[in-house]
């Protein structure tokens, strides 16, 4: 249920008498309490010096004439005036205990479907089928995925999307490189690792030519640089205080900085090459090799007969690769049309740019020049060629034809951003103007160093190994001999190797969804599997936890019904769930009220998340969860109940806690285990 906008409906009712329909714009005043003790919702004092100047009045008065008729209502158990002006609101016992039950009872935790469904496309993963998965690819992957699970659970069509990069310029290294660099019997034993080891061949020879061009002129910049921070320095020591200068002076010193971070990494780039004497062979013999790599791209783009063949027996390997990396993850697509698809399409969106006056040409390409824009958006090159924003542009008009959605969404790293600013303004200008069209942007995963994730060999680091270190910590941490003892959990090996799956890869996608989707992270798998803290292996241990509650109430049901004399008759129904289904649950310790309140809250996270398109929103929500049941279960003994109302209650607040967070992490794509 939507707990928040429940509130503020009937909370509606008692103001409309008051201040009449106009006040509906005030109901966005309401919120939950930040502190129990003040009840469950609060309308802030805005709200009643809003209306205190609408009626003349003073805004405690107002407050208590809508305090007042609140509780003339009867709705909440009581409305009271705080301060100089705010209304705080108990909802009534009986009404949190049959909310709860009707939660628990329900196969989707009483979450409505939305009344006014819509048609997603969410955009997401998208990786360069050419080559391997990496540590970056994880963000939108799982962020999109998770997308597409809460809008689908809230009722609307969602059509998930792979726009995988299958014809790009990757595909021109690994042609090039397989012509010249092939080990023959490597590819038909291993393809996929052959065509990462020419792909990293081929780009690490381009980074090498790329930098040995760079480093003179990288020098004399640093020379240009380093006189011209001695000059801020000696201009900040006549004048200290000209904020001016001090500005001029930290940028001085950042460029300065930024070039020395350039040559030391053209610098190790040639040295590394220069101290392995094959590639450096290699590099010598295939000299402007990126030029190289763009003309075999420009062959398989006309259609080259042996560059065409070549693409088609090295797609399905790779795409093999990928789809075993997604499987791991339990990561679906409903399609998965690359770039490659849209290839036919491209020229007519170009000539049809073109004819309705949106595209001209300067200086040999076909340019769309968009207002606010310094720069236009290429959409076809002086050569001919293609580019991502023609390929987008295309997306979108078969997107439209075939699915008419009422959004599109793409989880792509925030570096793109730019490049969607463009395609959008495009967009609208061709008419597509009531359609959401959102760059669901993302930061970016960072070592413990502070820089982009990447191994010691300067390679980013591969999803694949990844996986497997994350699966092996979580062995480490959850089933290691001596915690599985203490524990008193006897678990098979391949319950141990399961369990250590769930919670390893869980931890991975958990620790990407809890940071604001914007922002940058730092990947630490110690971190990440621990059982104490903001982790999924903390929230599925709670879980864990539920399961194993409810296992003792069971066994002590059992225990009691065998104790009956044999002949006697005896229901199989529980005292408990006697208690539950005549509605004879009752709050007997101010932790039980708190954790099912947190648990009606549900949907309002929920819909709440969605609205800037964050998980993060929803792990917060499990993560307080958890808290609260950690608390509920410390205060508030389950199996030592004492009386069967009181167990009722307390089984009920266990049994909705454990499908509310299992729910929860289904959502984010993680699963659970009932033992840990």
């Amino acid at each position: 249920m939507r707990l928040l906008e429940t509130v503020r409906s009937q909370f509606f009712n008692s103001l409309q008498k008051i201040a009449g329909p106009d006040s509906a714009a005030l109901l966005e005043r309401i919120s939950p309490t930040r502190d129990t003790q003040f009840g469950d919702y609060q309308a802030n004092l805005a709200l009643a010096m809003t209306l205190a100047k609408q009626l003349s009045k003073d805004s405690v008065e107002v407050a208590q004439s809508i305090a007042d008729q609140i509780n003339a209502d009867g709705w909440f158990e009581s409305a009271e005036v705080a301060g100089k002006g705010f209304v705080n609101l108990k909802l009534k016992d009986s009404f949190v205990a049959e909310s709860v039950i009707e939660a628990n009872q329900s196969d989707r935790l009483a979450v409505s479907q939305a009344s006014h469904p819509k048609t997603y496309i969410v955009d997401y993963s998208s990786p360069n089928v050419a080559k391997p998965m990496h540590v970056g690819h994880i963000r939108s992957t799982v962020i999109g995925d998770s997308i597409v699970k809460i809008l689908r659970y809230l009722g609307h069509t969602v059509i998930s999307d792979n726009h995988l990069g299958d014809w790009g310029t990757q595909f021109g290294m690994v042609i090039y490189g397989y012509k010249n660099f092939a080990n023959q019997t490597a590819f038909d034993t291993e393809p996929v690792a052959e065509l990462s080891r020419l792909y990293r061949l081929i780009q690490q020879i381009i980074a090498y030519q790329a930098a040995v061009e760079s480093l003179p002129k990288l020098q004399e910049q640093l020379g240009v640089l380093t006189n011209g921070l001695e000059m801020a320095r000696k201009a900040m020591e006549k004048t200290p205080a000209d904020k001016k200068l001090a500005k001029n002076l930290k940028s001085a010193e950042k460029a300065l900085r930024d070039c020395e971070e350039s040559i030391q990494e053209a610098t190790a780039k040639v040295s590394a090459v220069e101290a392995d004497q094959v590639v450096l062979a290699a590099a010598q013999k295939h000299p402007n090799l990126a030029t190289k790599v763009l003309q075999e791209t420009v062959k398989l783009h006309e259609g080259d007969a042996e560059n065409l063949e070549l693409w088609e027996v090295f797609l399905p390997h790779c795409k093999a690769e990928i789809h075993q990396v997604y499987k791991r993850l339990g990561i679906e697509f409903d399609y998965e049309l690359g770039e490659s698809y849209y290839h036919e399409m491209l020229q007519p969106t170009v000539d049809s740019l073109v004819e309705r006056g949106m595209a001209k040409e300067s200086q040999g390409a076909i340019c769309v020049f968009l207002d606010g824009f310094e720069a236009p958006m290429i959409i076809q090159k002086q050569d001919g060629a293609f580019l991502y924003s023609t390929t987008d542009l295309a997306t979108v008009e078969y997107r439209m034809k075939h699915f008419n959605p009422d959004a599109m969404l793409y989880v792509v790293d925030h570096r793109q951003g730019d490049h969607f600013k463009k395609l959008f303004a495009c967009l609208k200008q061709t008419g597509l103007a009531n359609v959401e069209l959102r760059h669901v942007s993302s930061g970016t995963v960072l070592g413990k160093d502070g820089r982009p994730c990447k191994t010691r060999s300067g390679t980013v680091v591969g999803l694949e190994s990844l996986l497997d270190e994350a699966v092996e910590r979580a062995l480490q941490v959850v089933c290691n001999p001596d915690r599985l003892q203490k524990a008193s959990l006897d678990l098979s090996e391949s319950e141990q190797q399961r369990t250590a799956s769930i919670i390893g890869l869980g931890a991975i996608k958990y620790a990407d969804l809890s940071h604001h989707r914007e922002t940058d992270y730092e990947f630490d798998l110690d971190k990440m599997v621990q059982l104490e803290g903001n982790t999924s292996a903390y929230i599925q241990y709670s879980f864990a936890r539920t399961q194993s509650i409810l296992r003792k109430l069971d066994d002590q049901e059992l225990q009691r019904v065998n104790a009956v004399e044999q002949g006697q008759s005896q229901s199989k129904q529980t005292d408990a769930q006697k208690e539950m289904s005549l509605g004879r649950i009752q709050w007997a310790h101010p932790m039980e009220r708190t954790l099912a309140i947190q648990l009606l809250r549900f949907e309002d996270f929920l819909h709440q998340s969605m609205e800037d398109y964050l998980p993060s929103v929803i792990t917060d929500y499990l993560y307080e969860l958890a808290r609260m049941f950690a608390s509920f279960f410390d205060q508030c003994p389950v199996l030592r109940a004492e009386n069967a109302t009181q167990k009722a209650t307390r089984r009920l607040l266990v049994e909705c806690t454990g499908k509310t967070l299992q729910r929860g992490l289904l959502l984010l794509g993680i699963d659970t285990v009932e033992r840990m």
